[in-house]
C-alpha cells in the first residue's frame, strides 16, 4: 500500500464517521453530502479489506480494526493541522476572523463588554459568535472546527481537549430588600425556611447547593426551576422567593433592584469556569491570542466595571 496512492481526505471522513456515529452527522461536520460520505466509506473498506463501520441501532459502529488505527489516525490529522496553523500569519491589527465561542448566558453577560472592549482595542475587525453548545456536543464541536472556544464549568472532556481555569466565584443568597423572612443576617435555618429558585441548564438534578446540603442531610424547597440566570432578577423584587447564585451576578441585581444579599450559612463550592479548546489550536497564532486575552481576566472582571 503506498501512501502517494491512497487520498489522505478519506481520514478526515474516517475520523468525522468515528466521532458522530452517523454518515450523516459526519457529512454536515466536514461540509460534504452524504452521498460523498458513503463513497468514502466504501473506499476506506476496499483499502483496508475491512467494513471499517457496522450499521447498528445505535448508529455506525467501529470495528475492531477501525478501534485500532484511530488513535494514530486523528494523531496525524492534529500533525497536519498544527503544520498548517503554524505557516499562516495572523496580524490582530489587521484579521477579520470571526472566533465562534460556547458560554453560558450568565458568562456571556459577565465575559461580553470585557472580550468587547478589549478585541476593539486591539483588534478591531475581529468579530465573535456567542452562543451555548449542549455539553455533550462541546468535544466534536471544537474538534470539527465549529467552535473554537467553548467556556463551561469543569467538565471531563475527551483527551483531545484542552482546558485552563478561567475564574471562580462565591455564591451568596439574594432576596428583594424588603424580605419580611429576612434580616441582616441569615443563619442555615433561615435559608432552609425561604422558598428558592434554582437555575440549572438541565431538566432534572441537583446542583451545587443541594449537593452541599444533601451532605449535611438538609434539604431546601425549590419552588421554581429555570435555565436561563437573566430570567430571574423581577421574580426576586416581586416575591419572597430566594436566589443562590455567583457572587458575580448579585453585584450587578444590587446595582439595578431593590434587593440584597448574604453570605452563604454553610459552605458551597464557588461557581468555577474553565476555558477548553482542541488540541489541534494549540499553536494556532489566532486561537492562542484569543486564549491569552481571555485569560487575562480571571476573577478581575466584575459585571460593572471593565478595565
Amino acid at each position: 500500500m503506498k501512501l502517494s496512492n491512497i487520498d489522505l481526505n478519506l481520514f478526515v471522513v474516517f475520523d468525522a464517521i468515528y466521532t458522530e456515529g452517523n454518515l450523516t452527522r459526519a457529512g454536515e461536520i466536514i461540509g460534504i453530502t452524504q452521498p460523498a460520505v458513503s463513497n468514502s466509506l466504501s473506499r476506506l473498506r476496499t483499502l483496508f479489506n475491512d467494513p471499517m463501520f457496522v450499521r447498528t441501532a445505535d448508529g455506525m459502529v467501529p470495528t475492531p480494526i477501525a478501534q485500532n488505527i484511530v488513535g494514530s489516525v486523528r494523531q496525524a490529522l492534529g500533525l497536519i493541522r498544527s503544520s498548517v496553523q503554524e505557516s499562516e500569519s495572523f496580524d490582530p491589527m489587521e484579521s477579520d476572523k470571526r472566533f465562534r465561542v460556547s458560554m453560558t448566558d450568565l458568562t456571556q453577560s459577565i465575559l461580553l463588554p470585557y472580550i468587547f472592549h478589549k478585541v476593539n482595542q486591539r483588534a478591531p475587525k475581529i468579530s465573535l459568535d456567542c452562543y451555548q453548545v449542549r455539553r455533550r456536543d462541546m468535544n466534536i464541536e471544537l474538534a470539527s472546527g465549529n467552535l473554537d472556544l467553548a467556556i463551561d464549568i469543569p467538565l471531563s472532556p475527551d483527551a483531545q481537549i484542552r482546558q485552563a481555569p478561567l475564574f471562580s466565584h462565591p455564591h451568596v443568597c439574594v432576596v428583594r430588600k424588603d424580605n419580611p423572612l429576612v434580616g441582616d443576617t441569615l443563619d442555615l435555618q433561615a435559608y432552609l425556611n425561604l422558598h428558592h429558585i434554582h437555575i440549572s441548564s438541565r431538566r432534572g438534578g441537583l446542583g451545587h447547593v443541594d449537593l452541599a446540603l444533601g451532605k449535611m442531610g438538609r434539604r431546601r424547597h425549590i419552588a421554581l426551576r429555570t435555565q436561563h440566570y437573566l430570567a430571574t432578577p423581577e421574580l426576586v423584587t416581586k416575591t419572597d422567593l430566594a436566589l443562590t447564585v455567583p457572587q458575580v451576578f448579585a453585584d450587578f441585581l444590587v446595582s439595578q433592584l431593590p434587593v440584597k444579599y448574604l453570605p452563604m450559612p454553610f459552605e458551597v463550592p464557588n461557581l468555577e469556569s474553565y476555558l477548553y479548546w482542541h488540541e489541534s489550536t494549540d499553536q494556532d497564532r489566532a486561537n492562542k491570542w484569543m486564549r491569552d486575552l481571555l485569560m487575562e481576566l480571571p476573577n478581575k472582571v466584575t459585571w460593572n466595571k471593565v478595565t
